[in-house]
């Protein structure tokens, strides 16, 4: 991490704190997975702005498509088709030519 930073103290359920423990940034860790989190909501705000609800049941529907994909599709075109909609996603929200964040 570079820049301010902030100290801050959290109770955590037993699983969670167990699962920090085996990490050996834990800081870093929970920076990248809220990090990951802001970009979704910020996702989520901008299809939003143009008129697109993320709702549970098309989430779900989207994840049950994916599945059979997955099933029907060799790992490079997985991988082809991830990578050119990471791009898409970053130009919708940076601009074009902006680099995706890797997952």
């Amino acid at each position: 991490m570079t820049g301010s930073v902030s100290k801050k103290s959290f109770s955590l359920p037993q699983d969670v704190a167990e699962r920090l423990e085996r990490e050996p940034n834990a800081s870093a860790y929970v920076v990248d997975t809220i990090r990951t989190r802001m970009r979704a909501e910020d996702l989520d705000a901008e299809l939003a702005r143009r008129g697109m609800t993320v709702t549970a049941e098309g989430q779900a529907r989207a994840r049950a498509h994916r599945a059979q994909v997955e099933q029907e599709w060799s790992p490079g075109r997985r991988a082809a088709l991830r990578d050119r909609s990471r791009r898409a996603a970053a130009d919708m929200l940076d601009g074009p030519g902006s680099q995706a964040p890797a997952a």
